[in-house]
């Protein structure tokens, strides 16, 4: 069993993140990760409490090879289709990874020790499809602390509401905007509230809302600098730190209203905002921007590794730098626009972009197993 003390979490920033209220989840999972034991000193010395994964993370790790070659000689063996190959090796490793995480899971009452495995991005449009692949993931894996991840398209709407009711928990992925974050949380509540009228236990449900950051500004940044005047330039890296500042705002009033008030009487959990994409993208701003300014109680903030090193080398934790900056987050906002910045256009695209990234990842990691799985002998339908 891990058992994280003062002693063993020895960094200091990431200790004062966490006594704050922000949970630390590993944006990053391999087989290697987890047999090496570096999962678990991350838990112990790091103050991880959950991870995510995603097509890309998936097939980065995969696409590899290494650690996966005694499963691939026997898939390839039994002759599996490279969609069931794929399957097979993803689930086992969040299925290890949840083990690993599983003490976490336990002290926190399934508050963190949580491991997110998303459902194929193929499916992102497609609500029927969707809903079948989170219970099929949920069972493959078969951990009380697995997460299923659903995309905030306008098809993974109603679909959250479905697996929630389910009793599933789920971590909703790729909300950009502020419109779209509103119709998470209420899908979520729409969840709850069919789960309870199925009389399931609300208080084993849990959910977070995984609001992206970093493409934010890579976006309006770019937009910004075209327009290269000394007021939009004045903008650049302000945008994604204001959309998300918001977006708590949205949380708190959601949160806080009659319909949640009900809801929370029947021991329902809170969605807590998760800041996702929370690596630096322009190397002229200080690497840990999206940890040290998102800092706020009740949230998530899931790191690339090279984003948890920094903040345990460098971060400059001071207490809460989002709950008073709401006007200012308005202000910032809305002066993009003024310069002919369409908010609504920008959140539109990337969107659209997020999706389309994570299927080109899973067609190259279909492509990379299919290699693999002929390689040994086995032709991969």
């Amino acid at each position: 069993m891990i058992k994280v003390t003062e002693a063993t979490a020895t960094a200091g920033a990431l200790k004062r993140l966490s006594d704050e209220g922000v949970s630390i989840w590993l944006d990053d999972l391999s087989r290697k990760r987890i047999e090496s034991g570096n999962l678990a000193e991350l838990v112990a010395t790091k103050h991880v409490v959950g991870v995510t994964t995603n097509p890309s993370i998936f097939q980065a790790a995969i696409g590899s090879g290494a650690g996966y070659e005694e499963q691939l000689s026997d898939l390839a063996a039994r002759g599996v289709t490279v969609d069931e190959a794929v399957r097979m090796m993803t689930t086992a490793d969040v299925r290890a990874a949840a083990d690993v995480l599983r003490p976490v899971y336990d002290a926190t009452g399934g508050r963190d020790g949580r491991v997110s495995i998303e459902v194929d991005p193929r499916l992102a449009h497609n609500t029927r499809a969707t809903v079948a692949e989170a219970k099929q993931l949920a069972w493959l894996v078969d951990r009380p602390n697995v997460m299923i991840k659903i995309p905030a398209t306008k098809a993974g709407l109603p679909a959250i509401t479905e697996v929630i009711a389910l009793g599933i928990s789920v971590n909703v992925t790729l909300i950009f905007s502020l419109e779209r974050y509103r119709e998470v949380m209420d899908a979520y509540l729409a969840g709850l509230e069919k789960a309870a009228g199925k009389g399931l236990d609300l208080a084993t449900i849990h959910s977070v809302a995984s609001f992206f950051v970093s493409r934010v500004d890579s976006e309006i940044d770019k937009r910004l600098t075209v327009l290269g005047t000394e007021e939009a330039l004045a903008l650049k890296g302000r945008a994604a730190l204001a959309n998300a500042r918001l977006a708590y705002q949205a949380y708190e009033e959601v949160f806080s209203g009659e319909r949640w008030n009900s809801l929370g009487d029947a021991r329902a959990n809170r969605q807590r905002p998760l800041w996702a994409s929370t690596g630096v993208k322009d190397p002229a701003y200080k690497d840990t921007l999206y940890v040290d300014d998102l800092v706020a109680p009740g949230t998530v903030n899931t790191m690339p590794e090279a984003t948890l090193n920094a903040t345990a080398d460098h971060g400059d934790i001071t207490g809460d730098t989002v709950t008073g900056g709401y006007a200012q987050a308005r202000a910032d906002l809305a002066a993009v626009e003024a310069l002919g910045i369409s908010y609504d256009e920008v959140v539109r695209q990337l969107e659209d972009e997020g999706v389309a990234k994570f299927e080109v990842a899973w067609q190259d990691l279909l492509d990379a197993v299919t290699k693999s799985l002929n390689s040994k002998g086995v032709d991969a339908e």
